[in-house]
């Protein structure tokens, strides 16, 4: 029965563990959706001949503008070229998204399945509770790992749009050498919001501590241990 009650005290301490994992997952998705949208900058074009909307995407994979002019084969009005990291004109803050988004995805799923693991050893009672305690700090860790590393892309980029830095597009691109004005797109928000979650998430699971073992039970033991110590008890268990 002690063991039990516990169990069950460790389980009622993981409350919000639980829900960070939660957080975990959604800051995992947020990462991937980023990884994979054109929006991270919005380029603002005078020259409306080709670029008909007069904005044109950058992503960390390709660019993108509307167009009556070109269109890409299996789009009504959109042109799209992709960006490669062997690329020349490639920049460096672009090919490090790149890696480092695929590399935060990975290091976030190891984290998400580390999470899901602990949970199952808290819940099914299927170790020790020293081993929960480690499961949810290595959870932590990855998560806080995977946050850091979306992060230094997603300020480099920021920060490249803000100082208005351009980038030489080859001429198949049909894009301007530079824009005339531009702005941070939706992809980065996106990737920033799922950091932040990997982040919040990352610190509930470092600062978890095993739960203390109610009085009740505590007195209980100590009543057994000195009952058991008792030369009459002997005796009598003797008898």
């Amino acid at each position: 029965m002690g063991n039990f009650f516990t169990a069950q005290h460790v389980k009622n301490g993981c409350h919000a563990q639980f829900g960070a994992l939660g957080l975990a997952c959604l800051g995992w998705m947020l990462t991937g959706v980023a990884l994979g949208l054109i929006q991270w900058r919005v380029w603002q074009v005078s020259d409306r001949a080709v670029i008909t909307s007069g904005v044109a995407w950058v992503g960390l994979w390709r660019v993108c503008f509307a167009s009556h002019t070109v269109v890409s084969e299996g789009f009504k009005v959109m042109y799209c070229r992709y960006i490669m990291l062997t690329d020349s004109f490639t920049p460096p803050e672009i090919a490090a998204g790149q890696v480092l988004m695929l590399l935060s995805l990975l290091v976030g799923v190891c984290g998400n399945a580390s999470g899901v693991y602990s949970m199952r050893i808290v819940y099914f009672g299927i170790g020790k509770n020293s081993t929960v305690r480690r499961g949810f700090i290595l959870t932590g860790v990855l998560c806080l790992l995977a946050a850091a590393i979306s992060l230094v892309p997603l300020l480099w980029n920021l920060s490249a749009v803000v100082t208005n830095q351009t980038i030489e597009f080859p001429p198949e691109f049909k894009l301007p050498p530079a824009p005339e004005s531009q702005h941070v797109g939706g992809g980065i928000g996106v990737g920033m919001a799922g950091s932040v979650l990997m982040i919040v998430s990352g610190i509930i699971f470092c600062t978890y501590r095993l739960p203390k073992r109610p009085l009740r039970e505590q007195v209980h033991q100590e009543n057994d241990t000195r009952g058991e110590d008792n030369p009459t008890f002997e005796f009598q268990e003797h008898l």
